[in-house]
């Protein structure tokens, strides 16, 4: 049987299911604002407590890792995610999620041989470059800060 690229076409619109993107749109809109709006109730009951802005913060950070981690883990994110998309990339909790997911995938694998390389698979490039940022910022910062 010869294929031609148009009859290749219509059989991947028979196939590929059709995607209702202004619904789809506001999955991801109403996920992602419903993380940040958790993150901002977070971190006003840490300051409501006394905290400082900065120790809120922080701690704001800490929980929203920690619990992007556990519900990968629980393999409850990547349900979440399939309904409301990229609602749910959200940096914080979108970068624990693909860290921990790297490390579920490769549990089998053993701790060391699996996980211990693995982990670091979606991370390093963000922690390499990130890092040479940094400094080459650092860099400008401080020779623009001469003139």
């Amino acid at each position: 049987m010869n294929i031609t690229p148009q009859i290749y076409k219509k059989m991947t619109e028979k196939a590929v299911p059709r995607s209702n993107s202004k619904v789809n749109t506001l999955y991801a809109f109403v996920t992602g604002g419903s993380i940040c709006m958790l993150g901002q109730l977070i971190l006003s009951a840490f300051v409501n407590m006394g905290f400082s802005e900065e120790n809120a913060s922080t701690w704001t950070s800490v929980i929203l890792v920690c619990t992007s981690a556990l519900l990968t883990g629980l393999g409850w994110y990547e349900r979440i995610a399939k309904h409301a998309g990229a609602g749910t990339l959200v940096p914080i909790t979108g970068f624990a999620n693909a860290i921990s997911s790297s490390a579920v995938e490769a549990r089998s694998e053993g701790l060391v041989t699996g996980v211990g390389a693995k982990i670091f698979s979606i991370a390093g490039p963000v922690i390499l470059y990130g890092s040479s940022a940094a400094f080459l910022y650092g860099l400008f910062y401080y020779f623009a800060s001469m003139i």
